[in-house]
């Protein structure tokens, strides 16, 4: 169902109130914690590590140490793995003109699943003497070789006209592929099996200021490509050929696109484990809300993609405590509805 257009603000209030979100959401994520500073002294923490800003917030040093390391830290990378995924899932609905596409589509997910379980199998996963915890690092290599496989082979065997078609058939037997593999490896290592569906079910507990600097750099350089692409998506809705006669280099901007958008997919995955939905449902909530354009688009499901994961993040902390609900798990509750709502009034306008 759109919303009534004399209903919506102007379009250029969108920004400004995707920030306020955003702030909102931060805030409530850095409340909301089964140990830590109660949430009204968390106000008062923050505002004290500003600079030229005294607030005695009246949080204990534990309190403290428990909100800026514990807290903090998850609440920050939940926010980047939302943006990141929210943005590449909506840069390849553009560059694919598929809006029920998401992020995984070119197999990312299968190798990057394939690379933990292997990682976990072999009991790297809990070694210290590697420079870098090899469990992210093998999600992350896995990631990008399944989508290297998949353009190799979707390039290989299909035409300029058909190429898009065939690299979505090439993502969905490399997901295949991998998922067996993995499958093969669980069965002759079932000792490891709820350590990998743990991983696979999505997980913010175990973060770390280590692992968003370990991603960060790889999401700047994505979302800033991913941006500047912003345009010529536009020019991409109009068709292949019609974009080519006005001047876009079609093969140049979509393997440009999907590599910027496959290498921060793979990089926050690595970090945070497969969570679903946020590359479909952020990008559907904006485009009924500010429009078509992917001027717009883009932007605000950064912004909006961050708020949404953690927001989704908060019930997982509460709703088994003290154990927690794996965050993929939520956003398919909260994801599920929504796409069959979606698809419903997809079917109904084209009726």
């Amino acid at each position: 169902m759109i919303p009534n257009k004399e209903l919506q603000p102007p379009r250029s209030w969108w920004m400004p109130m995707a920030y306020i979100v955003v702030g909102c959401a931060f805030l409530f994520g850095a409340m909301i914690g089964p140990a830590g500073p109660v949430w009204w002294r968390v106000p008062g923490e923050l505002l004290d590590h500003l600079p030229w800003i005294s607030v005695h917030s009246g949080a204990t040093k534990l309190e403290s140490t428990v909100l800026w390391q514990i807290r903090m830290p998850r609440v920050v990378l939940a926010g980047i793995v939302g943006a990141m995924l929210s943005l590449a899932g909506a840069s390849f609905q553009g560059v694919f003109r598929n809006p029920l596409v998401d992020p995984y589509l070119l197999g990312v997910a299968g190798g990057a699943g394939l690379g933990a379980t292997v990682v976990i199998v072999t009991g790297r996963a809990a070694s210290s003497s590697w420079p870098i915890d090899p469990l992210p690092l093998a999600a992350f290599v896995g990631g990008l070789l399944a989508v290297l496989v998949t353009y190799t082979v979707g390039s290989a065997f299909g035409s300029s006209k058909t190429s898009s078609a065939t690299l979505v058939l090439a993502g969905v037997a490399v997901t295949s592929l991998a998922t067996a593999l993995q499958t093969f490896m669980l069965q002759r290592n079932t000792d490891v099996v709820r350590q990998v569906y743990s991983w696979i079910l999505g997980r913010l507990s175990t973060a770390t200021w280590g692992d968003v600097r370990l991603v960060l750099p790889y999401v700047i350089i994505s979302s800033g490509v991913l941006l500047w692409h912003r345009r010529l998506l536009d020019v991409l809705r109009v068709g292949d050929d019609e974009a080519q006669s006005l001047g876009a280099r079609v093969t140049r901007i979509r393997l440009t696109v999907v590599i910027a958008a496959t290498l921060g997919t793979a990089a926050v995955v690595s970090v945070s484990g497969l969570i679903g939905f946020v590359g479909i449902v952020v990008p559907h909530v904006v485009r009924l809300l500010a429009g078509s354009s992917y001027r717009r688009i883009l932007p605000l499901t950064v912004l909006f993609g961050a708020a949404f994961l953690i927001i989704a993040d908060i019930p997982g902390r509460i709703l088994s405590d003290p154990a927690e609900t794996p965050i993929g798990v939520v956003t398919a509750f909260l994801g599920a509805p929504f796409f069959i709502v979606v698809l419903r009034s997809r079917q109904g306008t084209s009726r």
